[in-house]
């Protein structure tokens, strides 16, 4: 397999090959290839922060694949940040104005379960990870300062101090260079993270000496976490620190990211290798913030479609925008369950190239899921049901032998798809009443499946449906099919029908047919 994976061109596997070339051929044991994510606690964890994780361990799994280097994989929680702006998706917001500026461990938890916000935001981030079976080892920026892990490269910054500042001074408005300083004093009385102007610095005691918020000076030691440093400076040095070998970001960070490699030069260390992924934007094209809370929360993906189907959601394209809001979940879902009905009868080339591979790290599951989710949805609509048993009547009619017990990842997403219709589709149904011309195509729909043998298959129903449309809509069979969404499902978008037909049953759509026909409403 290790041939395959060094000619695939699948983007993990092209990173992969990306950081062979950073990391030195392997001659004795040596330490492990460092894999990094952020996360900014100052607000509550979101599928951008899921997804940052989740692509780096596909490329984690294919560097695997490249080498017999040992990897790890590090979160890393800026969580001695000071709060800037209060998140607007949290409770008791008027109570955290008091400690603004403070560091986000410093802040009491609003939701009243940890000792400080940003240590509810850790578990959190935490729960999440783990419950997606990810691993990786978790490190909080103000354990790490505290416990004076960072002091070495501190002082590296302290006696680098004139050159970092000569690499930042470019990129800052004119009114913020006079004031700029690579540490962020933390108020000994107050615990707000300062920017306050320095005034001195001391090489040989390690000290800052900084204009204070009463008047006067205070000298304060770079080392123990009495100060941290601006967060581009921060990146740089905990790559050197970590001895990070790759770590991916948003598109939004490609400056940073040149700054902040151009610093860790200066610190004597190497910029990890990285990859450029495009940002998700909420369903008005904006995009998705955890201060703002606006898109998707992980919860609210996982209580329509299984996580598997989010994997996938991240996997493809990732160096495009894409809208990620609620109307997304059901095609990506349906991507999965194709993705994973191929892989058993692909080559191993074209296994490397699917995204199941990726997502399972080279070992999908076997079941098949038979039916897609997109047709579950479309049989809970025609039933207007939220019941799983009435389903489950249909699908082991069209499916002789399969059940929820010998099929439970079809009835997990039998479960999925009643969540999804009883939220965005049943709301939303409108049924369109026919005008003469359609009642005439109607008819003749009816007819010939009044025609078709019981046996008949759902390739067979199709071309019925297919000639009834060529005959009556000339070449617009898009109209045709949208006719049929519509007057029989109440949906401007629909399924395969010979399909669907198949699944619900011939003699149901004759009665669903004849119902329309007679003018009923159809609200059953």
């Amino acid at each position: 397999m290790r041939e395959e994976a060094e000619n695939s061109s699948a983007w993990p596997f092209v990173e992969a090959r990306k950081l062979i070339k950073r990391v030195p051929k392997q001659t004795v044991d040596q330490d492990v290839v460092l894999f990094e994510t952020g996360y900014g606690p100052s607000g509550l964890p979101h599928i951008g922060t899921f997804g940052e994780v989740a692509r780096t361990q596909m490329v984690r799994n294919a560097f695997s694949q490249l080498s017999d280097k040992r990897t790890k994989l590090i979160v890393f929680s800026d969580d001695m940040d000071g709060l800037r702006k209060i998140p607007d998706n949290i409770p008791n917001s008027n109570l955290m104005s008091e400690h603004l500026g403070k560091s986000l461990t410093n802040i009491p938890d609003p939701f009243g379960e940890c000792n400080s916000f940003g240590e509810y935001n850790n578990k959190r981030l935490r729960k999440f990870l783990d419950d997606f079976g990810f691993d990786y080892e978790f490190k909080s920026s103000t354990t790490e300062y505290k416990s004076g892990k960072f002091d070495e490269i501190l002082i590296l910054v302290l006696e680098n101090y004139e050159q970092i500042l000569e690499l930042i001074r470019p990129t800052l408005r004119e009114e913020r260079r006079k004031t700029y300083s690579p540490f962020l004093p933390i108020c000994p009385k107050t615990g707000v993270v300062l920017q306050q102007p320095v005034t001195r610095l001391d090489k040989v005691a390690q000290t800052i000496t900084y204009e204070d918020q009463y008047g006067g000076e205070t000298e304060i030691s770079v080392k123990g976490g009495s100060c941290k440093l601006q967060w581009k400076v921060d990146w740089a040095m905990r790559w050197r620190a970590m001895n990070v070998d790759y770590e991916m970001s948003g598109k939004d960070l490609i400056d940073s990211v040149k700054l902040s490699g151009a610093i860790v030069k200066v610190l004597g260390g190497t910029p990890p290798a990285g990859f450029t992924y495009e940002l998700f934007l909420d369903e008005n094209g904006e995009k998705i913030s955890k201060t703002r809370g606006n898109g998707l929360t992980i919860e609210e993906w996982l209580k329509y479609a299984p996580p598997e189907s989010l994997s996938q959601f991240m996997y493809q394209k990732p160096t495009q925008a894409k809208r990620l809001f609620f109307d997304v979940i059901p095609r990506n879902v349906d991507e999965y369950v194709s993705n994973v009905a191929k892989f058993g009868e692909q080559e191993v080339k074209l296994q490397l190239g699917n995204p199941v591979w990726h997502i399972h790290n080279g070992e999908p599951p076997n079941e098949q899921f038979h039916l897609s989710y997109n047709i579950l949805l479309n049989l809970a609509a025609v039933c207007n049901t939220e019941d799983k048993e009435i389903l489950w009547y249909f699908i082991s009619r069209y499916r002789p032998g399969t059940s929820a017990e010998s099929a439970p990842m079809l009835d997990r997403l039998v479960g999925y798809a009643i969540e999804y219709f009883r939220d965005f589709i049943k709301p939303n149904k409108k049924y369109r009443v026919p005008n003469s011309s359609e009642k005439t195509a109607l008819t003749d729909l009816k007819e010939r499946l009044q025609e078709l043998p019981s046996s008949v298959s759902a390739e067979e129903i199709q071309v019925q449906v297919y000639e009834v449309g060529k005959k009556h809509y000339l070449d617009d069979l898009k109209t045709w099919f949208n006719t049929l969404y519509e007057i029989l499902l109440g949906q401007s978008t629909g399924p395969r029908m010979g399909s669907f037909i198949a699944l619900y049953g011939v003699q149901e759509t004759i009665a669903l047919i004849d119902n329309v026909l007679s003018d009923k409403v159809l609200e059953k």
